[in-house]
């Protein structure tokens, strides 16, 4: 592992996370020695210095025995292309680098997969399982014992309660919080919707399919919505002046 640790990176992509992944890189001090992207990145001075190849097939050039290679191809919901990457270059011999900020505060008696990134000011807590290549992105707090699956994306700000499970290919976007004990299958996007539907019918929607978990959503929302306009009527009618007989 130590030996791996020496050896110079591969940047794959040149957008705003591989951005931040080689911002990191460079604070701690890893030899970069080329970025593949087909775009125009001299606007990102993060980069500048860094050889620029436009064709993947670039990284032939590399032996696997004398570079890893970091994936800094950002997740979006549904799209499977950084997992295709990675399968891809795995299965020729090449090992992705895990990346880790210097301002990440993990437990000793946590376990990181291969190939996770982890952004600056994350915690992950004792007992918390985080399954291969998987980002764990700026600020997100995973408590004890949770277990994030592979090639998961847990964007900015969200928190992932004690016990908690998330299966493979799962993204949950910005400011979610996904509530302690649950199984997450689905891509859960806003805090106020997780929050409220895990809430509300109290269960796992773990084995349920998307067009199931959709109509739990709408349901949900449409149960607050009853809800909150029944409480505004009462209270409504219980200010109203009694009439004159």
């Amino acid at each position: 592992m130590n030996d791996q640790k020496s050896m110079p990176l591969i940047i794959i992509g040149g957008g705003g996370h591989a951005s931040v992944l080689v911002d990191i890189l460079r604070s701690q001090n890893r030899q970069i020695l080329a970025l593949i992207s087909p775009d125009d990145v001299s606007s990102r001075t993060v980069f500048s210095g860094i050889p620029q190849f436009k064709n993947d097939e670039e990284i032939f050039n590399f032996s696997p025995k004398e570079v890893l290679l970091v994936n800094g191809i950002g997740m979006l919901p549904r799209s499977n292309l950084k997992r295709k990457i990675n399968e891809y270059f795995i299965s020729l011999g090449y090992h992705f680098e895990t990346v880790i900020a210097d301002s990440a505060v993990i437990s000793p008696y946590a376990h990181l997969g291969c190939g996770v990134q982890v952004f600056p000011g994350s915690i992950i807590q004792t007992g918390a399982i985080i399954g291969d290549h998987s980002i764990i992105n700026s600020g997100v707090i995973i408590e004890h014992d949770a277990n994030i699956g592979c090639y998961n994306h847990i964007a900015p700000r969200t928190v992932i309660c004690g016990q908690s499970l998330t299966q493979e290919n799962v993204f949950v976007g910005a400011g979610a919080t996904v509530i302690q004990t649950k199984t997450v299958t689905m891509n859960v996007v806003g805090a106020s919707i997780s929050t409220f539907t895990n809430a509300l019918l109290g269960s796992s929607i773990a084995n349920l399919g998307a067009n199931q978990q959709s109509l739990i959503t709408l349901l949900s929302l449409a149960t607050i919505l009853f809800v909150t306009v029944g409480t505004l009527f009462t209270a409504t009618q219980s200010r109203a002046p009694a009439r004159k007989k």
